[in-house]
């Protein structure tokens, strides 16, 4: 290891996630001294749409337009869940802290007060998300009138087909046209990637350019849905500089991850959170982590072994499942990857999954993870917390199946905005 003095705070946040990349904001915005170690992790794939709660329960499929009311469904049925251990106030200023510091960075955000919205996929299926993307609300008032809209389709690029888009929704939009062109500057035989596309139209030229190319296909068109390509840290600008040379509203529809859309929220976190001063050690792991009761935790990171060192007085958990590496799987069953933590799963693996892969009920893996108290501190294997100062937010929780229920955003957000009060009071007692 190299001999470097110990990186010293508050809080060390492990997972650069939503959850993470969420607490470490919360904690800043507290006075708290804070280190965020993670890799891109999920976050990356995300589509850019912040779900409350959508689908209780799983097994009948139920939608619901009201994420409070299947919020409090869920609480009534499924005590268990991390949302059980949420006020409805709670959540609402975690969300309201996240989009106003979206804002602030330039990453604007539209809704209903206090419903979903239904949103077009990739796929042309519809979505029901409690916050879109202002790049993307056009579109849902489109969908919501059935007006004549033109949906863009460009050459080269992979994983999104306005002609399935179209095929999808069937006779559910018949005003709908399609039209595929070539971006400008790219070759027709060629492929072509959102992000590249996406840092292109942030100059002016590359715009006028493109409307160029759209402009007689809109032929009466009410609003124009496009990929999700409107620029990274200043897509409304390029939304609006569109809209004004074309005419007519213009609105994005997710490519499928990874994305623009992802990347957006990486960005804007990254940026937002190296203004505030915080410790970001990106792109890097805890390797090893030892604890002390009375001092702390002192966590060994780095790339691709450990070179520094982190002396935090309090650690929140914030690493995700299989995919953000917090929990892994061997012959023996799912552990913890760092604290080699007690983690709530099926007795047997036979028992991770079901017969169906399509069962509606999900598979019981996806509700494994940590249990916590009421503060969100792990349990050891007798229920007491591990460590009074040992937190955990986010998908690693037990008791959840954020994707297919449709709450990963608000499940994140809460989660972290709780843990991180409760860290705060529990540093306050010195």
């Amino acid at each position: 290891m190299t001999d470097t003095a110990p990186i010293t705070c508050d809080l060390c946040v492990i997972g650069s996630g939503m959850a993470g990349m969420a607490a470490a904001l919360f904690a800043v915005n507290r006075g708290l001294s804070t280190v965020l170690v993670g890799r891109t992790g999920e976050i990356i794939f995300a589509t850019g749409f912040l779900d409350l709660m959508g689908v209780h329960p799983l097994e009948a499929g139920t939608l619901w337009n009201d994420p409070w009311a299947a919020i409090a469904a869920v609480v009534k049925d499924l005590p268990q869940h991390p949302y059980a251990r949420l006020s409805t106030a709670t959540i609402r200023a975690a969300f309201e802290e996240v989009l106003a510091f979206f804002e602030a960075q330039g990453l604007s955000y539209s809704g209903f007060p206090d419903r979903n919205a239904a949103v077009l996929t990739s796929v042309g299926t519809v979505k029901l998300t409690y916050r879109v993307p202002l790049t993307m609300w056009s579109g849902v008032a489109a969908r919501q009138h059935k007006a004549a809209c033109l949906l863009v389709d460009i050459q080269g690029l992979k994983g999104f087909s306005t002609h399935q888009i179209r095929a999808t929704l069937g006779g559910a939009w018949p005003n709908l046209r399609t039209v595929k062109v070539v971006f400008p500057g790219t070759h027709p035989e060629g492929d072509v990637f959102p992000e590249r596309l996406a840092r292109s139209l942030e100059t002016a030229g590359s715009r006028a350019n493109w409307a160029a190319v759209l402009e007689p296909h809109i032929q009466g068109a009410a609003a124009i849905g496009v990929p999700a390509i409107l620029g990274i840290s200043r897509s409304a600008e390029v939304m609006r500089d569109l809209e004004k040379r074309l005419g007519c509203p213009v609105f994005e529809i997710p490519t499928m991850p990874p994305g623009v859309t992802g990347l957006r929220m990486k960005e804007a976190f990254e940026r937002g959170l190296a203004g505030r001063k915080t410790g970001l050690l990106l792109e890097n792991k805890v390797f090893r982590a030892t604890v002390h009761r009375n001092s702390g935790f002192l966590l060994e990171a780095g790339s691709m072994e450990p070179d520094r060192t982190v002396q935090a007085a309090a650690v929140l958990l914030a690493t995700g499942r299989f995919m953000g590496g917090g929990l892994q799987a061997d012959r023996h069953g799912l552990r913890e990857s760092i604290f080699n933590l007690p983690v709530h799963q099926p007795e047997r693996r036979d028992d991770w999954h079901r017969e169906d892969f399509l069962d509606r009920r999900g598979h019981p893996v996806n509700r494994a993870g940590l249990q916590t108290d009421e503060f969100f501190r792990p349990l050891d294997a007798v229920g007491r917390p591990v460590h009074p100062r040992l937190f955990a937010a986010g998908s690693i929780l037990a008791h959840q199946d954020w994707i297919r229920m449709k709450c990963g955003s608000g499940l994140a957000f809460s989660t972290a905005y709780a843990a991180v009060e409760n860290v705060k009071a529990e540093l306050q007692k010195g």
